[in-house]
């Protein structure tokens, strides 16, 4: 019999910012040693995968940490008081050199949209609404910057058949739905292009 997941209560009052200069050593604190899983740094759709996979033991931490340094602000940071506990990555879609390449991800109209793709939550707080907060968080922060739509690309799972948490790095469709995302697309049983329209104000700098 499979054991049961334990799940705590949602984690209240986190704050939200953009990967900065000044919060490289955050980012570099929660990625760890591992680089956030296996050496990705966060640059599986972002880079060649030649040159991704060529980066596993540095190269795209030297990839991540530029985007970071030159101010791009590849990602929002989630803070439970002074510790950075979650990432989101978010950009706009055109910075993804995969979804340029994906038919399943293809685009769904002319609206120039920005992408969430990619989740990191430090193991203690998981399964406690980060992820959540992270896409309303990240949903707002992106309209501030002239965005006007948000969209995700989620694993659809099921009850009887849970993904471990490493394999849905790109999030899980109940968690867009909870932050107010709603289905536009399918051409996958699992894979739905979800989009946020209107968000809600936010505390992000």
């Amino acid at each position: 019999m499979a054991r049961a997941r334990v799940t705590q209560p949602p984690l209240e009052k986190l704050v939200y910012r953009w990967a900065t200069p000044s919060r490289w050593p955050d980012v570099e604190a929660l990625f760890g040693e591992r680089g956030a899983c296996n050496g990705c740094w966060c640059m599986t759709w972002r880079r060649a995968r030649k040159d991704f996979e060529a980066g596993r033991a540095s190269g795209n931490k030297r990839a991540l940490k530029q985007l970071v340094e030159t101010n791009a602000r590849p990602g929002v940071i989630a803070y439970h008081g002074r510790e950075a506990i979650g990432w989101c990555a978010l950009a706009p879609r055109a910075e993804y050199t995969y979804l340029e390449r994906s038919r399943v991800l293809a685009p769904v109209d002319e609206v120039a949209v920005w992408s969430v793709t990619c989740f990191f939550v430090a193991k203690p707080y998981r399964r406690r609404g980060v992820s959540t907060g992270l896409l309303r968080a990240a949903a707002a922060m992106a309209m501030a910057r002239g965005a006007k739509a948000v969209e995700g690309y989620p694993y659809l799972t099921h009850p009887a058949k849970p993904f471990t948490d490493v394999f849905v790095w790109t999030g899980v469709a109940a968690a867009f739905q909870k932050a107010g995302f709603v289905e536009v697309a399918r051409r996958s049983p699992t894979r739905p292009i979800m989009r946020f329209k209107t968000a809600r104000p936010v505390s992000g700098s």
